[in-house]
């Protein structure tokens, strides 16, 4: 199955070149399309122009047998669907096995957001009068502040920030870039850690050369996304046994206040890096749950 590999091989720098995917996202399309291979050999499939839609729906039906999730199945159907679409365009394939497969359409999950009474709760648990506390602070009011990715803001550089018009460089998915403000809670927060936190912190490097990314872990390198996911469980922790929430949260809960408070759908796709409007509309859903529960709560006809 050598020829499989070399199939593979070239889609995934078709995914890294051409559409320039995060190294994450292709890991998953490369987990996907290897699965897939094992069914083949187990079928005893060794080309891939002898996958036809028999093998394509035998394969999601074992998938179902294997008890996986709708949502993950979607996504592996998703994958081999992109792959043989890119085999087809490369004349590698004379039909897309995958094309007339349909996946049950996911019930779209409402995504959680915190009230102003839980973030609050969050804002006071960093100790700002240490290095760490206050990269923290730091950290949460910039997430909050611009909802940005957790992966966008890991690579935000010194330079991207811009103090005075309070704007900062946001490289999103695709390597697209975007400005997005803050506000002046994320200022002082951002003053703070990088006049004596950030300073501290880089202090600990051990190679000479100083990191030019804004946020650095204990030992003066780069934080990752896994760092910060750390950061935000133990804040998470200290502040409420019963509060539950991931770093993408806090970009909800940005996009959510923002509507509430009568911001323009569009406004806000372009501040979240959304490419179509559909994706930032699912946050208008959220809203009108908010309206609903305001209004049975206080209208006395209700």
């Amino acid at each position: 199955m050598e020829n499989v590999k070399v199939a593979l091989q070239s889609f995934l720098e078709y995914l890294q070149i051409e559409r320039n995917y995060s190294k994450y996202t292709i890991v998953f399309y490369e987990k996907d399309i290897e699965e897939f291979f094992e069914f083949m050999k187990e079928e005893a499939i060794p080309q891939l122009f002898e996958v036809t839609h028999v093998e394509a729906r035998l394969y999601l039906t074992k998938l179902h047998q294997k008890k996986y999730a709708r949502r993950t199945i979607a996504r592996k159907a998703s994958s081999l669907r992109s792959f043989f679409k890119f085999l087809l365009k490369e004349n590698k394939m004379d039909q897309h096995p995958f094309s007339a497969i349909s996946v049950p359409k996911l019930e779209k999950l409402l995504p959680k957001f915190l009230y102003e009474e839980e973030l609050e709760k969050l804002f006071e648990i960093s100790d700002t009068s240490t290095a760490l506390g206050q990269r923290n602070q730091a950290l949460l009011e910039l997430l909050y502040g611009t909802g940005i990715r957790i992966s966008e803001c890991c690579g935000i550089e010194l330079k991207d920030i811009d103090l005075q018009l309070e704007t900062i460089l946001v490289r999103g998915k695709g390597n697209k870039q975007r400005y997005v403000p803050f506000g002046s809670y994320a200022h002082k927060a951002l003053c703070t850690y990088l006049e004596n936190g950030r300073v501290e912190l880089a202090q600990n490097q051990q190679s000479a050369n100083e990191t030019r990314h804004l946020f650095l872990n204990f030992r003066g390198g780069p934080l990752s996304p896994r760092g910060v996911r750390v950061v935000l469980n133990d804040m998470v922790k200290k502040a409420s046994a019963t509060l539950h929430i991931s770093p993408h949260t806090l970009r909800h809960t940005f996009a959510t206040h923002l509507l509430n408070e009568g911001a323009d759908l569009r406004v806000v796709q372009e501040l979240l890096g959304h490419a179509n409007l559909s994706s930032t509309q699912i946050y208008t859903h959220v809203t009108k749950e908010h309206l609903k529960r305001t209004y049975n709560q206080f209208h006395p006809r209700a």
